[in-house]
């Protein structure tokens, strides 16, 4: 078939048959343009969301429930799901639609962000969720975290530097008999955070990882990969961004600060 064809009629197959897409191209063509860090109460799916800036929630409706990044089978009625960077609760709402009766940890490490969670949790009635107003990390000493408005804060974001309180991943799993899903978006922690529970992943069953590479550090994609390859898992690695001429066009240009981020999706074979 004529690929011109065949990439049309992908996207009208896919306008009809998923209505999450119709949804996205609705929020994209309502407040795509609107200006960014404006809160916003949305109404989505059946649920109202307080949203502190539109075009990283359409960004994250378009990942999370359009291409079901975080989807995961599991014979077990009620399982456990440890969403490290739970933001305002997007992955949450799409992990009790997948899973009602799961029980879930949720860490976000931003105060006002935080809040924003515990808002649109309580709103919307959704329970069997502890959130965690604290940064995943290698230790509960605390650690300095650069903070942003909606998505992006991180260790290594110079701007808004403040200490914030911090969790030993490595406890949570260590308390853990299964651990159905372990979700990390944290922003540029996940391989510091991995290396010290690389022991004690053996009772996790699936992992989503978004690696973040900083211009001016370490890449160590090789480390991570290992530590997967090590625990027993398979992995699928897709880019964050699609990007022209990589060998030119060496910055993420959303991110100037970073040159590389990948989505990894692990699941355990042994």
């Amino acid at each position: 078939m004529n690929l011109f064809f065949q990439f049309t009629l992908f996207g009208i197959y896919k306008f009809f048959t998923n209505p999450n897409y119709r949804k996205l191209l609705w929020l994209a063509f309502l407040y795509g343009n609107r200006k960014r860090y404006k809160h916003k109460k949305l109404s989505i799916l059946g649920y109202v969301l307080h949203v502190p800036d539109c075009r990283s929630f359409i960004w994250q409706f378009k990942e999370i429930f359009v291409e079901e990044y975080y989807r995961f089978d599991s014979v077990n009625k009620t399982p456990v799901i440890l969403d490290c960077g739970a933001n305002i609760g997007t992955s949450v709402i799409y992990f009790k639609k997948l899973y009602p009766n799961a029980r879930i940890i949720a860490f976000e490490a931003n105060p006002d962000i935080a809040k924003i969670l515990k808002e649109n949790l309580d709103t919307n009635k959704i329970t069997d969720v502890d959130v965690v107003e604290k940064a995943v990390w290698m230790n509960d000493e605390g650690i300095e975290f650069g903070l942003e408005a909606s998505d992006a804060s991180s260790i290594y974001k110079e701007e808004n530097k403040t200490k914030v309180p911090s969790v030993r991943l490595k406890d949570y799993l260590v308390k853990k008999n299964n651990i159905d899903m372990l979700k990390m978006d944290i922003e540029g922690a996940e391989l510091e955070v991995l290396k010290d529970c690389k022991d004690n992943l053996s009772n996790v069953a699936n992992m989503f990882i978004e690696f973040h590479s900083y211009l001016m550090r370490e890449q160590n994609l090789g480390e991570l990969i290992t530590i997967l390859e090590k625990n027993g898992f398979r992995y699928y690695v897709k880019a964050n961004d699609d990007r022209n001429k990589p060998l030119v066009n060496r910055k993420i240009k959303s991110n100037p600060e970073m040159d590389l981020q990948l989505n990894i999706f692990a699941y355990r074979t042994k």
